[in-house]
């Protein structure tokens, strides 16, 4: 049979959104446009001449791209797919798994209606000396399948299934698909993925009983990774198959959206494994080094993320690096090391790191031997916290790398060596924070009344926006939750643990005490207006003028009415509040939700000043 582009093929992978091994794959030949890199991978679009396709290859065939296999406006013949929406178009994308080349770049793009001797492309054959008819498309000779595969892959499937090991058949008899790819609607999936975290089985009890619990994180070779999660008698069965940095073929989970609250991986969606799923260690294979995926933030855009719970990567050019540290941790009197590097990015900014543990002795050793050369390094999952306005710190799950071959280490490295070494850089955190002179400076610029906010309900929604205003807290609602129940090492919420204790989710480990950090709302009036702000621990104590746990105390001891007198007397006192705005949905409906970032007294001789210059342009104005 003559081989040319099929001229349903795309239709065909509309009504099958996957490949099953099963049933025989109809010849799917498409012509690639539009072929480009996007991070590691290339995206394209499929075409047949009737319809089109966006679509990606998988990033392991990345090299048979760039070796020149696959050209734009060249013909492949699809062997392996996966068919997923786009949750946020309306819109299919086709990832292709495998595929053969058929032909290099055709003169032009196909169309179907131009298959006639009119439209100056014709398909004809060719008669080959052993009497087989080939295709001829504007000279290029269309190979026949048979050529190219020796063999069907039900023929090697037949002839192999037999002498191999579980985790291989499975291998060879269903397909591996990339995390990128699953979706809570998709079907039957088998992944091959490394343990990159194991968490500890741990007890809980609520409503419904006892049980116990452990997750772990995963990783494919394109680095995407996963949270997986095991209850009961799913993680008394897979507790102990599952060991770090082994590979596995993982099939029968369920997927679901992830809870941002408890989000540790940077995937819209979570895996459930229960007791009917199979796990298959990779043993007898290849094993794969899962590449690390970035999603560098730039560093003057680290504000929003202060105190959060997402975690950031980032890229930059080390500027410093600070001898090993030695620190007290207060939770265990453990003495663990530290090291402070700063970077610095395109946006003219610098941040500090501080390298914890194995990182300070290890890498950060190998960035101080190199420091003269300003090494660039990039980071993967880093907390933000707010010391000195805005820091950087390390999580055992925190990757370092040096020099690494990325497009954007190399475009900062020659923004660096052309300008930057000699461009002044200014601290990301000198604009977030209270620095000199009570930190008012920093809190003057962008003032805005709070009905310039409230006033517009867009205000926020393609990503936070940011302002200073001089307001006043008019009332804090004393029966609210003014606190929760935090980690001593790592600030992030803990639970009871079973017998006694807490047990914290972010260390997976129990710990006899646990402190107090404030998390509350509080009504801010000024001239304009009012609005409910929210406010995290650091701010809070400020304004309240004690910590959660001195609150607590004051109430229990106490009683009612002191704890209230101490709320009654943070009202009404003048403040300068650095603010970012978001909108969140709520019952479908889009709410603002207004975060305090930072917060100072006001300073009047400073206050005077910048009123003074506010009525001077005014006069100013008057006479132009």
């Amino acid at each position: 049979m003559a081989e040319m582009i099929s001229p349903d093929a795309i239709s065909t992978i509309l009504a099958k959104p996957s490949t099953d091994s099963s049933s025989e794959l109809p010849e799917l030949v498409v012509q690639v446009l539009d072929l480009k890199p996007t991070g590691s991978k290339f995206t394209f679009t499929a075409s047949d001449g009737k319809m089109k396709v966006k679509a990606m290859f998988q990033s392991t065939l990345s090299s048979l791209i760039t070796s020149g296999s696959v050209q734009n406006l060249g013909l492949i013949r699809i062997l392996d797919y996966t068919l997923n929406d786009i949750p946020t178009k309306n819109e299919k994308y086709l990832f292709v798994t495998k595929f053969e080349t058929v032909s290099p770049a055709l003169d032009s793009e196909y169309k179907a209606e131009a298959k006639t001797k009119d439209s100056g492309l014709e398909m004809k054959p060719k008669q080959e000396m052993d009497g087989e008819v080939k295709s001829e498309v504007n000279g290029i000779v269309l190979k026949s399948k048979q050529e190219i595969v020796t063999k069907s892959a039900a023929q090697i499937v037949h002839e192999q299934h037999g002498n191999m090991a579980p985790s291989a058949r499975m291998a060879m008899t269903r397909r591996i698909h990339p995390l990128v790819s699953l979706n809570p609607y998709q079907g039957i999936w088998t992944i091959k993925v490394r343990v990159t975290l194991k968490g500890n089985m741990r007890s809980y009890r609520n409503a419904r009983g006892e049980g116990c619990v452990f997750n772990v994180e995963l990783t494919d070779e394109d680095g995407t990774q996963i949270k997986a999660t095991m209850f009961n008698e799913a993680a008394k069965k897979f507790y102990d198959k599952f060991q770090l940095e082994k590979v596995y073929y993982i099939s029968k989970g369920t997927l679901k959206v992830a809870n941002k609250q408890f989000k540790t991986v940077q995937n819209d969606y979570e895996m459930t494994l229960n007791e009917y799923s199979e796990v298959e260690e990779a043993s007898s294979e290849a094993t794969f080094i899962p590449e690390t995926k970035f999603n560098f933030v730039p560093i003057d855009e680290l504000g929003s993320y202060v105190n959060g719970r997402d975690l950031v990567d980032v890229v930059g050019v080390v500027r410093e690096v600070s001898p090993t540290m030695s620190i007290r941790r207060k939770s265990d009197n453990e003495t663990i090391p530290k090291r402070d590097i700063t970077i610095a990015d395109e946006t003219k900014k610098t941040v500090v790191v501080s390298l914890w543990n194995d990182l300070a002795t290890s890498v950060g050793q190998e960035l101080l031997d190199m420091a003269d050369k300003s090494p660039v390094v990039a980071i993967k999952s880093l907390k933000v916290g707010d010391f000195q306005g805005l820091s950087l710190s390390t999580l055992s799950k925190s990757v370092v790398v040096i020099n690494p071959d990325l497009p954007e280490a190399k475009k900062l490295r020659s923004w660096y060596d052309s300008e930057g070494k000699e461009t002044s850089l200014a601290f990301v955190g000198s604009g977030l924070s209270p620095s000199t002179k009570n930190g008012v400076q920093s809190m003057y610029s962008n003032r805005v009344l709070l009905s310039h906010i409230t006033s517009d309900p867009l205000l926020g929604e393609d990503k936070p926006a940011y302002f200073n205003v001089k307001a006043y807290i008019s009332y804090i609602k004393p029966d609210q939750t003014m606190w929760y129940r935090a980690c001593k090492t790592c600030t992030k919420k803990v639970t009871d643990a079973i017998g006694s204790g807490y047990w914290c989710e972010g260390c997976q480990k129990n710990d006899e005490e646990c402190s107090l950090r404030y998390i509350m709302t509080v009504k801010v009036s000024d001239a304009s207006g009012e609005a409910y702000f929210s406010v995290f621990n650091e701010q809070a104590e400020k304004i309240i003028g004690c910590s959660a746990d001195e609150l607590n105390e004051l109430k229990s001891q106490d009683g009612e009415s002191s704890y209230q007198l101490k709320l009654k007397e943070a009202t009404w006192i003048p403040h300068l509040f650095r603010v970012s705005v978001t909108l969140q949905e709520y019952n479908n409906e889009k709410r603002q939700r207004i975060t305090i970032r930072a917060v100072a007294p006001v300073d009047y001789a400073t206050e005077s000043s910048f009123l003074l210059e506010k009525i001077l342009k005014m006069k100013i104005s008057k006479i132009e």
